[in-house]
């Protein structure tokens, strides 16, 4: 019997109740359990965060935010992708998502933004949260939307090259572009840990923008020198995305204003729409 033919049995029973009272309590009765039915057949929290990190950095900067999602009850995951090519990056992220118990929201920093939109096609995936991270649409790169709105740093000598084509970030200018608001020392130990980036991938050409059928969350870093915040916010507008500003943001909010991300993760996994049978 399924859950119309219990409560119109339930409703005939209440009917043919012999006293006023009786009838009283009985729809009583069933407008209560049909509150628990609903309950139990609405669509179940996402539990499951797979954080992606950006370039010119380790997982380790997620720490902060690992915490408290943690500390709520979430399960998290940090992709510790290779940065070798856009391909190698993607399918590290989807071994990420593959070894989720369930649906997850996808979240990701700077160049992660561009590995997101094309990884977060998977199923699995009912959510992105963008953190002053690249968001770009079909058919564009990263270093293309770049050139809509530059950056400080695009301007600036602090992109280095390696003579095997990896890209890397100055460490002596490293806290001025990329981690102005936090401590001296801790910016110093972020540039001497970071992973150089193949400079390649900011040229890859994304094929299929998740943002375009799933929910988005963007994170405007509003003093960041790494990516404009114009354009972080253009990305927004474009995608309809709910966005959260954090004026004074570095572009490494993500270390320095963890709590602030981890609520707007929270908030796109308590609104994320989950079918049952997905699950």
């Amino acid at each position: 019997m399924d859950d119309k033919e219990m409560k119109m049995t339930a409703f005939a029973r209440c009917s043919q109740s012999p006293t006023i009272t009786l009838r009283v309590l009985c729809m009583i009765l069933l407008v209560f359990s049909s509150g628990v039915l609903a309950a139990q057949t609405a669509s179940p929290s996402v539990r499951n965060v797979v954080l992606v990190r950006g370039a010119w950095a380790d997982g380790s900067g997620w720490r902060g935010v690992y915490d408290i999602l943690t500390k709520d009850g979430y399960n998290v995951s940090i992709v510790q992708e290779p940065e070798t090519s856009f391909k190698d990056d993607v399918e590290a992220t989807k071994r990420a998502i593959a070894q989720q118990d369930g649906p997850c929201i996808l979240v990701a920093h700077s160049y992660g933004g561009a590995v997101a939109t094309e990884a977060g096609n998977d199923p699995s995936v009912v959510g992105l949260v963008y953190v002053a991270a690249h968001m770009p649409d079909a058919g564009e790169s990263e270093a293309e939307d770049g050139k809509r709105f530059p950056s400080d740093l695009s301007k600036s000598t602090g992109i280095k090259k390696t003579p095997d084509g990896f890209t890397f970030l100055d460490p002596a200018q490293f806290h001025e572009y990329f981690a102005a608001d936090l401590p001296v020392d801790q910016a110093a130990f972020m540039a001497r840990s970071q992973v150089p980036n193949f400079a390649d991938n900011f040229k890859a050409v994304v094929t299929t923008a998740a943002w375009r059928t799933k929910p988005s969350w963007m994170l405007v870093a509003g003093a960041d020198r790494t990516i404009n915040p114009e354009l972080e916010r253009w990305y927004a507008k474009r995608a309809d995305s709910h966005t959260i500003e954090v004026p004074g943001a570095s572009h490494a909010m993500y270390v320095s204003h963890p709590r602030e991300v981890a609520a707007a993760i929270e908030d796109a996994a308590a609104r994320a729409e989950v079918a049952t049978n997905d699950i």
